[in-house]
């Protein structure tokens, strides 16, 4: 059985990519983004099992809060 950690890593290439694509910027700034976003907390939180989602779904949770936060300004 793979660990969380190894599980998250696998993921999170693709993630990337997706939130890249979707806001036209390098893997590394949306991983930065990701990172420092409430679903990337949860994305670490071994609690929430996030982590055995797939990889599209948790990008669309993050841009859908991304979405939520430009909406509020």
């Amino acid at each position: 059985m793979m660990s969380h950690s190894t599980i998250r890593a696998t993921l999170l290439p693709e993630i990337a990519s997706l939130i890249a694509k979707d806001l036209n910027c390098t893997q590394e700034e949306a991983l930065d983004k990701f990172y420092n976003s409430a679903v990337g907390e949860l994305f670490c939180d071994d609690n929430t099992g996030l982590y055995g989602q797939s990889a599209l779904y948790i990008a669309s949770l993050f841009m859908e809060n991304e979405n939520l936060k430009k909406q509020r300004r």
